[in-house]
């Protein structure tokens, strides 16, 4: 039987701390005067508003697509298992977990003392009806393509919860992340019910989300300290700062450098690689990013060193695949030097491919990011130099969602991949009969690498896949990949505890006052 004291799951997810004092004596000095001031000042209760840019888009978890509406919600529901910090996997709801030989059958014992937020008891049934609505088992379809793999799910005892693949599927460990919901219960959209650390209390559209303290919850050694959470939906990023200004927010879950320096010393910060891969999404499927010349010539008049200096303001990580470094074990180094920024030889490429004059270009982008918005701007400059006419088409993303996520009616758009615990949920994005592969890009040798790293069993030989599948949408200019933006998030003085993730990720239960 797996514990889960070990390495889990293995992640490398480096963050840089400079740590600077005058000696070790004085060092020492400060860490325990801090230490014992936290312990002696931190407070209990209280209430945290968090300022969201995005609108909730559905409270239930599995028919909800945005990544920060997730991020708020996974506070409410938990799985069989979580993340800490470091990408590994840990305890949840299932106490262990055993793989047999083979690398089909998952056994999870669960935790005895997990009941839901309406005080029922969460037991193996619970856990068999999420996962075959998950994976289509009760006869829709389903839900989450990861879920596709599982053949039959057995609740051999109230605890015991067997799991049975059609294949060896090297992600599906990390995929026992998502929410284990309570049986024959479906309302989640207006009234969500849990077993994490908060439970739903209201929300009302276009305004806030509140979340209330679970007293009840099975990690008492994780019990909130706050007894509220409000998520206040402000898409605009000065009317949060100035909120912050006012008091009327604690926490901006991500802002700019230019808002930092608003807010001066009235906030501290945190900030790490997000995990993320920005890019530029061209739709392989539609004239004329169809032929490759043309995907190569947007690649090499985009200047990423620039965007990253004047959108992020430096605070940005150069990507030349869909892949971010912060995953060191699988990340291909090198690729972003694959398309060095040059006019002329993006004009040639433009020339040879019909297009000598360029051509009138439609870049479709979520309104509620502004950093997206604002990369378009940069990236509408710089494509005008060989030619190529951008017109912006800004929606709102729940309509993104609906015309490019899902139809793919699109030419391109600027977006972020938010991070996956598994290479696969990373860049099984471009296999071609994904379901939301809205990038339309095919290709049968691309496809049949991710298949075999699925399978492999070897980790080092896993790593090697995902390289060279890595380096293949970077020599076929699948589309522009920018960057990994750092996440900064700034919270009021005195409001201490939150973390970061190789995920986004909020570990509300973690907060709390010291003043």
């Amino acid at each position: 039987m797996k514990k889960f004291g070990g390495k889990a799951f293995l992640l490398l997810f480096f963050v840089s701390v400079l740590l600077v004092a005058c000696s070790d004596k004085g060092s020492n000095e400060a860490g325990e005067q801090a230490a014992k001031a936290n312990k002696n000042e931190e407070k209990m209760g209280g209430t945290v508003r968090i300022a969201m840019s995005t609108e909730v888009d559905n409270l239930d978890p599995y028919q909800s697509a945005a990544t920060d509406t997730m991020s708020m919600m996974d506070n409410v529901y938990d799985g069989l298992l979580d993340t800490d910090e470091a990408g590994e996997l840990v305890p949840a709801i299932a106490e262990s977990y055993d793989i047999s030989e083979d690398g089909l059958v998952y056994t999870f014992k669960l935790k005895e003392n997990v009941t839901f937020h309406d005080g029922s008891e969460l037991t193996a049934e619970d856990v068999k009806y999420s996962y075959e609505k998950l994976a289509g088992l009760s006869g829709e379809e389903p839900i989450s393509s990861q879920y596709e793999v599982i053949e039959k799910i057995e609740a051999p005892s109230d605890f015991e919860v067997v799991i049975t693949l059609k294949e060896k599927n090297s992600a599906f460990l990390a995929a026992n992340i998502r929410p284990i919901l309570p049986a024959d219960y479906d309302n989640h959209s207006e009234k969500p019910i849990g077993a994490g650390p908060f439970k739903f209390a209201e929300y009302k559209v276009g305004q806030e989300l509140r979340l209330v303290k679970n007293e009840d919850y099975y990690n008492d050694k994780k019990i909130p300290n706050m007894d509220e959470v409000l998520f206040k939906i402000m898409p605009d990023p000065e009317s949060a700062i100035l909120a912050m200004q006012s008091g009327e927010i604690d926490v901006i879950p991500g802002i700019s450098s230019q808002g930092k320096k608003q807010l001066g010393d009235t906030i501290e910060t945190v900030s790490a690689p997000q995990n993320m891969v920005q890019l530029m999404a061209l739709n392989n499927q539609v004239e004329p990013l169809n032929d490759i010349h043309v995907r190569k010539a947007i690649n090499l008049a985009i200047d990423k060193d620039m965007i990253i200096d004047i959108v992020a303001e430096g605070d940005g990580v150069k990507l030349g695949s869909n892949f971010s470094p912060s995953m060191q074990v699988y990340y291909q180094e090198g690729l972003e030097d694959t398309y060095q920024t040059n006019i002329d030889e993006a004009k040639k490429l433009l020339a040879e491919a019909g297009y000598p004059d360029g051509f009138y270009l439609e870049l479709t982008v979520p309104s509620d990011y502004q950093f997206h918005v604002d990369t378009a701007q940069v990236i509408t400059e710089q494509l005008a130099q060989v030619g190529i006419q951008v017109e912006i088409k800004l929606m709102e993303f729940s309509t993104w969602l609906e015309k490019v996520y899902n139809d793919a009616q699109y030419e391109s758009t600027i977006i972020g991949f938010t991070g996956k615990l598994d290479p696969y949920e990373i860049l099984r994005r471009y296999v071609s009969d994904y379901n939301n592969n809205f990038v339309q890009y095919e290709n049968e040798a691309y496809d049949k690498l991710i298949h075999d790293a699925l399978s492999a069993t070897d980790e080092a030989e896993m790593a090697d896949i995902y390289k060279q599948a890595q380096t293949m949408l970077a020599e076929e200019a699948a589309s522009v990949f920018i960057m990994d933006p750092y996440r900064t998030v700034a919270m009021k003085k005195g409001l201490q505890g939150w973390k970061m993730y190789p995920i986004q990720k909020f570990n509300l239960e973690d907060l709390h006052y010291t003043e």
